[in-house]
């Protein structure tokens, strides 16, 4: 996929999301004796800004996040002021998340500033090169505004969760509670299960837009980092070779995943890619011999659905997608 159809695809999906939003939102406020769409508006802006603001603060709480001083990694800051000055943006500052995956996220807000976070477990598995095609690809989400975009957008289907939810509670304990069973309580009951569905119907179309985004970050990589294309294959391919050995008692820390969606992986999808690398560590130890172990993997129906409900792209298709950049540069 080209830069300008990815750019066309990513606009299209958007404007799909918001215009779905919007009749949905119209539909369910008429159903439910609403005639204007200024209480939703204000719901979604209140929410949205809310979250954009504190978001970085529960980050930082959650996946231990510290600042990185230049004395202490001078080769990223000096990585990130060329790849920042590159991309043509403000260096975001640096920090570090004390977390053993090998990850890493961009975030941040108007109070906060913007930052890019490298896990400790990124900084013990790769190498330099690889980690500045990581750091090029988050520096590409800071550049493309994804932290912001996506904010905004998962915030709509959040909508009609809650109104979806609180009318099917408020039918069924309305007709439990009642003599006898009254059409409102059915009412409520039909009309939030339609809006629950469109919850479903508007995530999907996020989680493509969020795949999309991830592609779109890749390619920015690419641009400002010299032969990006290789040291991003083997950034990626390592990560989920990595990640697919941590142990069980660190699975079970699922709050560790609650921000997924910012990861340059996602670790869920690289914990069930193992079977694609068993005994990887024996004869693959060369990092394209790694890369192109996991380009061979064939994909079935159930890697194409499980990529449908995912905010990554397959890793086979991001690895394929970015070799072929390689082809084209050489």
């Amino acid at each position: 996929m080209g830069t300008f159809k990815l750019k066309l695809s990513m606009l299209g999906t958007l404007a799909l999301i918001i215009g779905l939003t919007t009749l949905f939102g119209t539909i369910i406020l008429r159903l439910i004796g609403v005639t204007s769409l200024t209480a939703l508006l204000v719901f979604v802006f209140v929410i949205n800004f809310a979250q954009w603001l504190l978001a970085p603060y529960i980050i930082d709480l959650m996946y231990r996040v510290r600042e990185l001083g230049p004395a202490e990694a001078p080769e990223l800051h000096e990585i990130m002021e060329r790849l920042s000055v590159k991309s043509g943006i403000k260096k975001p500052r640096l920090m570090i998340s004390k977390i053993g995956i090998p990850n890493a996220f961009a975030y941040g807000s108007p109070l906060t500033g913007y930052r890019v976070a490298v896990t400790e477990g990124l900084l013990g598995k790769l190498e330099y090169e690889e980690i500045e095609a990581v750091l090029g690809h988050e520096i590409g989400h800071l550049r493309h505004r994804d932290a912001q975009l996506m904010m905004f957008v998962s915030v709509l289907p959040a909508i009609f969760y809650y109104i979806g939810l609180s009318l099917m509670y408020s039918g069924m304990y309305s007709g439990y509670y009642s003599d006898r069973e009254g059409e409102g309580s059915s009412t409520a009951m039909v009309i939030g299960i339609i809006a629950y569905a469109f919850y479903w119907i508007l995530t999907l179309f996020i989680l493509y837009l969020s795949r999309l985004r991830e592609y779109y970050a890749d390619r920015h990589s690419v641009k400002v980092v010299p032969d990006g294309a290789r040291k991003l294959s083997e950034a990626l391919a390592k990560i989920v070779y990595s990640t697919s050995k941590i142990t069980a008692s660190f699975r079970k820390g699922r709050e560790t995943y609650a921000f997924k969606t910012l990861f340059i992986s996602d670790p869920d999808t690289s914990i069930r890619d193992l079977k694609y690398l068993r005994g990887a560590s024996k004869g693959y130890g060369e990092d394209q011999l790694l890369v192109q172990k996991l380009m061979r993997k064939r994909l079935t129906w159930l890697d194409y659905l499980t990529e449908i409900l995912s905010t990554h792209p397959n890793i086979v298709k991001r690895l394929k997608a970015l070799q072929k950049t390689l082809a084209t540069v050489a």
